[in-house]
């Protein structure tokens, strides 16, 4: 029996039959393939083409409010908000970000004067990054419309399943 992780949507009469080429799961949710000779791989049911949707929806609400930063850029101000000078490596484990992207981060942010890099005192090869005032200044201008953002991405959701869709979100990381 296959499974799903996208509820079904609701039929406005439950007690109508199944849409034409509608395939139902033992479980009565509807799916949206079609008959198909190998109904094995619905890309539409699959956790990370859900995620990637979403994650698109939410990319899409976020350049439309805040089009100075990049999602990337936003997250590497907000880490240097929350913890202060962070080494370019911790800072790119804090932010989910593997060693190129948060280079190339970094480089377009010191560019753009919105942080500063300086070599460890004991390390010369460690660079520890820091935001500067304009960078600090864009932060805070940016707090209320990323959590806009936030808000406007989780609203098709009741209150309460905000909460839980970011609780089953967090124990997959």
């Amino acid at each position: 029996m296959q499974t799903t992780l996208r509820p079904a949507r609701r039929r406005v009469n439950e007690d109508a039959a199944p849409a034409p080429g509608a395939c139902v799961r033992a479980s009565g949710a509807l799916s949206r393939r079609m008959d198909r000779p190998d109904p094995a791989y619905i890309l539409d049911d699959q956790i990370g083409f859900v995620l990637r949707r979403v994650s698109q929806r939410h990319l899409a609400i976020f350049a439309e409010a805040i089009p100075d930063l990049t999602t990337t850029q936003f997250a590497t101000l907000a880490k240097l908000a929350e913890h202060g000078p962070l080494s370019q490596n911790h800072l790119g484990r804090v932010t989910a970000m593997d060693g190129a992207t948060i280079k190339g981060v970094v480089d377009r942010l010191r560019h753009a004067g919105l942080i500063v890099t300086t070599a460890d005192a004991l390390d010369r090869r460690r660079l520890t990054v820091a935001l500067t005032a304009e960078g600090r200044q864009l932060f805070d201008r940016s707090v209320e419309p990323a959590l806009a953002v936030s808000a406007r991405t989780l609203a098709p959701l009741a209150p309460e399943d905000r909460a839980r869709l970011m609780d089953f979100l967090l124990k997959l990381i």
